[in-house]
């Protein structure tokens, strides 16, 4: 007869350094049959265990890659599940604590949308004149409406491209749940203000008017990242009166004013990028979040080049740092003994439907 699953309560006081004696035994133990995927935002003593890294497009794109038993997920809930529908049926995704979250998936939610979808269609034909983009950031029965709909899932990577093909589709986008990714990539595309309105989903009629909602070219969640929502055109302008020479980029989600005042604008991956391959001495200010940025300054410190987080207030994703070693070493231990715990499974009906939606963007990316 099988023991039962190891209760966390047993490790939930443990030091550190003990628990990352244990990862490593556990992992040493399942060799081959786990593999780690950890989002950038990852705290460190996490990170360092990781596989596989990437942006939600590139960990998108390894998911379905991945032929391990068990894809252990060091991110959040909404990732973890992209993880389960992207991979095959005999895989098995967990996510280390079932805690970590997304505030701004949150923002958004089925019975929300559909509400939307059902006011829009007083108006005009929703499913002839709309489609449907969600951002990766969304929980999968909402990537499962995109996919019902004709509609398509997008990350900050390529959200361009996505709007691009939205509308080939279509006159018009409605775009949840981050109205500041969607205005940024709406005025990328040469879209005015005046033509991206704001849809509240706590007031009826999305607070606009019919006319309002027929100008609209892009309808925009009124959703945010409370991570990016803290920068503030206020500090690029100290640091620019600091640091004339410095350089400023910034990801999408941070508000429109913050990427219009930066010298670049993009995805976790992007900033990565642009920052590795910078000159050696240069100065910048990086408005995403900190781990991320921490971790980059210490990668090209060698290079001569200083990395400096925008806010002067300690920001990270606070649903990210739940997982921590504490909970990394107690399922890691679990799956060695032979107990599967918090394994994420999304229903087959809404998988169907969201691989659908994920597919038409990896495609088109």
């Amino acid at each position: 007869m099988q023991s039962a699953s190891i209760n966390f309560d047993r490790f939930n006081q443990l030091q550190d350094n003990a628990c990352h004696e244990r990862i490593r035994a556990a992992r040493a133990s399942l060799g081959p049959r786990v593999v780690m995927l950890c989002h950038h935002y990852q705290r460190a003593d996490v990170y360092q265990y990781a596989d596989l890294t990437g942006d939600s497009l590139r960990l998108a794109r390894l998911a379905s890659q991945t032929d391990s038993e068990y894809i252990v997920f060091c991110g959040v809930h909404f990732m973890a599940e992209v993880a389960d529908i992207m991979s095959s049926p005999r895989q098995k995704v967990i996510l280390p604590d079932l805690a970590a979250g997304c505030s701004m998936a949150d923002m958004a939610n089925l019975a929300k949308v559909e509400r939307c979808w059902r006011e829009l269609n007083e108006v005009l034909n929703a499913d002839e004149v709309i489609t449907p983009v969600t951002y990766i950031n969304s929980a999968a029965d909402l990537k499962a409406f995109c996919g019902d709909h004709g509609g398509i899932v997008c990350t900050s990577s390529n959200a361009a491209t996505i709007a691009g093909w939205a509308f080939g589709q279509r006159q018009k986008i409605l775009f949840f749940p981050d109205q500041h990714l969607g205005r940024w990539t709406g005025h990328t595309l040469g879209i005015p203000l005046d033509e991206m309105m704001v849809w509240d989903p706590d007031l009826e009629m999305g607070g606009l008017t019919p006319e309002q909602i027929r100008k609209a070219k892009l309808l925009l969640w009124k959703g945010h990242c409370s991570v990016h929502q803290m920068f503030q055109p206020a500090h690029i302008l100290k640091f620019r009166n600091q640091h004339p020479d410095g350089l400023v980029i910034s990801h999408p989600e941070c508000s429109f004013e913050v990427c219009r005042q930066s010298d670049f604008v993009g995805s976790t991956e992007h900033i990565v990028k642009v920052i590795k391959e910078a000159r050696p001495g240069t100065r910048w200010l990086v408005g995403t979040e900190l781990n991320l940025v921490t971790r980059l300054a210490e990668e090209v410190k060698a290079e001569g080049k200083i990395v400096q987080f925008m806010s002067p207030t300690v920001c990270m994703c606070s649903t990210m740092q739940r997982i921590d070693p504490q909970h990394l070493a107690w399922t890691l231990e679990n799956l060695a003994a032979g107990h599967t715990v918090n394994q994420i499974s999304v229903p087959e009906h809404e998988a169907v439907l969201a691989k659908l939606a994920l597919e038409r963007m990896l495609a088109i990316s």
